[in-house]
C-alpha cells in the first residue's frame, strides 16, 4: 500500500529549539538529519538542511481523498537559523506543504523569526506557530505567559496570510528550572493539530523530471547516493537523468525512501537516488533532472514583488543576491512596470507590451490612480553575475545578504517568479532589444520668434552637437497652447524650426514679431515682464533599442 508524503518545513531564530522539536517528533532519520555536519555538532547550531520522518494513521478527513495510502508521513525539513544561511533556508522552504514556525517563548519575535515569516508567506500557504520551551517558564506563571504571547503573536500575524493560524506550546527539549529531565510537553497535541491542518497537496507525476539535491555522498561497490525532494514530475529505476551542473547523465540504478527501496518517485517524494558512481564533491547541492529539462540561464524576465517588511529602497541598477529557485548569485536589476493588465499570458512574459522604466520597484501602498502609485504590474530584468541552472517559472527571491546580521531588520527585499530566462550568453543583443522598455524624456527650449503666421524658430531645444535632423517630424506643444512640429535645424547654433500648421495666435505673433530679429528683440525686450513661451518636446527612448529610436505617442 502507498504512503502518503507531507513535507513540513521547521524554520525560526537560531536556538529557538528547532532541531529539538523535530527529533522529539521525529522516529526515522534520513541521511542528512540533524546536524550531521561535524561543525553543526561543535558549535551547536544547525549550519544544513536537516530531514526526518515520522507516520501516523491517516486522518479522517483525508481517508476519502486518498483511499490507498493507510498511513501519512511526515517529513520534517529543519532548517537552519542562523542568519548568515538565509540562502539554505530559502532552498529548505520551497519544498515543503507546510510550515512551523518556532518561537522561543520567552524571547518572542526575533529578526530571523520575521524573515522565516517572510519566507513562509512566499513559499507556503499553511503554517504552525509554535511556541517553544515552556518548560523554562515556572509552572506557576506559564499558563499566563503562553496566552501573552499567542496574543502578541495573533497581532503579528493579523496582516499577513496566517491570520488565524494554530498555535500550540511545547517544550521539546526539557531542563527548565526544575531539571527534573520530565517528557517533552505538548507534542501529543502539537501533532494532533499537525493532522488536523494537513491536506491533500497538488502532487503531479507528469511533466518533467526535477529533483532538488541537498547531500551527495558515495557508497563503495554500489554507486554515488544524491538525497533530496522531487520538486516536479517523476523518475523510476533504469531511467536516465541528467545533472546539468556536470553537463552528465545517469542512469539510476535504485530509489528508496527513508530506508526503504521503491521503484519509482513523484512530486513531493522525499528519497534517495543511486546512480552510477561520480565524485560527490562536484555535487553539493543542486538540481538534477530529466535530460534537457533545466537551461543554463545568463539573465531573465521577472514578475516581481516589493518585500513590504524590507525598509531600503530598491533601485534599478543596484545589485542584489538572487536565488533562483535553489541557487543564490549576485545580479543587477533593472525594473520596469505596465499599467493594465495584459503582460502575462499563460505564465509567459509578452514582448508586444511597451513598459516603463522605474527607477525603483514600487510597493503596493498606492494605487495606480495616484500620483506616483505602482503600476499594477511590476518587472526586473535580472543580469547575472555567472550563469545559473534553474527552472522556468521558479521563485525569484532579492536579498541584500551582505547586510549586518545583528543588524534588526529584514533583508529580503523582493520576489517574483522568472517568466523568461536567457540561455543565450550573448542575450544583451539578441534577447533584450525585443523588451520594449521605455524612459519618458521631455526637452524644453523658448520660442525666440517668429519667422511667419506658420513657423517658430526656438533655441535652447538642443545642444549645438546635437543632429536635429533625428527629431524631424517630431511633435512639440508651446506652453501658449499651439501644437507643432519640427522640420530642422536653423543655422548653426542647435536653433530649431517648428512648424505651426495651425498657425501662431495673434497674441504669440504680436508678441515675437513678424519675422524681423530687430522686431523679435524689441518684442521681448517690451514684454519682459511677460513669461517667455516655452516649446515642450516629449518622447519615449527604449532602453534595450541598439538603435536608441525615439517614438512618440
Amino acid at each position: 500500500m502507498a504512503t502518503f508524503n507531507f513535507n513540513v518545513g521547521v524554520l525560526g531564530h537560531v536556538d529557538s529549539g528547532k532541531t529539538s522539536l523535530s527529533k522529539a517528533l521525529s522516529t526515522v532519520e534520513s541521511t542528512a538529519s540533524f546536524d550531521k555536519n561535524p561543525q553543526s555538532r561543535e558549535r551547536g547550531i544547525t549550519l544544513d538542511l536537516g530531514f526526518s520522518s515520522f507516520s501516523v494513521d491517516i486522518p479522517e478527513h483525508l481517508r476519502e481523498a486518498a483511499p490507498q495510502c493507510p498511513s501519512l508521513q511526515y517529513t520534517l525539513v529543519d532548517c537552519p537559523g542562523h542568519a548568515s544561511l538565509i540562502r539554505t533556508i530559502i532552498g529548505g522552504a520551497q519544498i515543503i506543504d507546510l510550515m512551523i514556525l518556532v518561537v522561543d517563548v520567552v524571547k518572542g519575535m526575533q529578526t530571523q523569526t520575521a524573515e522565516c515569516l517572510v519566507i513562509g508567506e512566499i513559499t507556503c500557504d499553511h503554517m504552525i506557530v509554535v511556541l517553544n520551551k515552556v518548560d523554562l517558564i515556572p509552572p506557576e506563571k506559564r499558563e499566563a505567559q503562553v496566552e501573552k504571547m499567542k496574543k502578541k503573536m495573533q497581532k503579528t500575524l493579523e496582516s499577513t496570510k496566517f491570520r488565524g493560524c494554530p498555535i500550540c506550546a511545547v517544550a521539546a527539549k526539557p531542563g527548565g528550572p526544575e531539571g527534573d529531565g520530565s517528557e517533552s510537553l505538548g507534542l501529543s497535541e502539537l501533532i494532533s493539530v499537525l493532522k488536523d491542518n494537513t491536506y491533500l497537496p497538488k502532487r503531479e507525476s507528469s511533466g518533467p523530471f526535477i529533483f532538488s539535491v541537498d547531500h551527495c555522498f558515495s557508497i563503495r561497490g554500489q554507486g554515488t547516493v544524491m538525497t533530496g525532494t522531487t520538486l516536479s514530475g517523476s523518475v523510476a529505476i533504469n531511467d536516465t537523468i541528467e545533472i546539468p551542473s556536470m553537463k552528465v547523465t545517469k542512469k539510476v540504478k535504485s530509489i528508496q525512501m527513508f530506508k526503504k527501496p521503491v521503484d519509482s518517485i513523484m512530486q513531493g517524494d522525499r528519497a534517495g537516488i543511486c546512480v552510477t558512481q561520480f565524485d560527490p564533491k562536484h555535487l553539493e547541492r543542486g538540481l538534477i533532472c530529466t535530460p534537457g529539462a533545466l537551461p543554463t540561464v545568463y539573465g531573465g524576465i521577472v514578475s516581481v514583488d516589493k518585500i513590504s517588511y524590507y525598509k531600503g529602497q530598491v533601485n534599478s541598477k543596484a545589485k542584489f543576491h538572487i536565488t533562483s529557485g535553489h541557487e543564490t548569485v549576485m545580479g543587477r536589476v533593472s525594473f520596469f512596470g505596465l499599467y493594465q493588465d495584459s503582460s502575462v499570458e499563460n505564465g509567459r512574459f509578452n514582448f508586444d507590451c511597451d513598459y516603463v522604466y522605474q527607477d525603483e520597484l514600487l510597493g503596493r501602498g498606492r494605487g495606480a490612480d495616484e500620483e506616483g502609485g505602482a503600476p499594477v504590474k511590476q518587472f526586473a530584468v535580472i543580469e547575472y553575475e555567472r550563469p545559473v541552472t534553474c527552472p522556468q517559472h521558479c521563485l525569484v527571491i532579492g536579498s541584500k545578504l551582505d547586510t549586518d546580521i545583528h543588524a534588526n531588520m529584514c533583508r529580503l527585499a523582493f520576489h517574483g517568479r522568472l517568466l523568461e530566462g536567457f540561455p543565450d550568453p550573448q542575450y544583451q543583443g539578441t534577447v533584450l532589444p525585443r523588451v520594449s522598455v521605455y524612459k519618458t524624456k521631455v526637452r524644453e527650449g523658448l520660442v525666440e520668434r517668429c519667422n511667419d503666421e506658420y513657423t517658430v524658430i526656438g533655441k535652447n531645444l538642443f545642444k549645438k552637437e546635437t543632429n536635429i535632423q533625428n527629431f524631424a517630424g517630431m511633435k512639440v506643444t508651446l506652453s501658449s497652447g499651439e501644437q507643432g512640429v519640427i522640420e530642422g535645424g536653423f543655422g548653426q547654433s542647435g536653433k530649431v524650426k517648428v512648424r505651426i500648421p495651425e498657425g501662431v495666435k495673434p497674441e504669440t505673433y504680436q508678441k515675437y514679431g513678424g519675422g524681423s530679429k530687430k522686431k523679435g528683440a524689441k518684442a521681448q525686450e517690451t514684454s519682459s515682464e511677460h513669461q517667455p513661451i516655452k516649446i515642450c518636446l516629449t518622447f519615449k527612448r527604449y532602453m534595450y533599442d541598439p538603435d536608441r529610436k525615439m517614438k512618440q505617442t
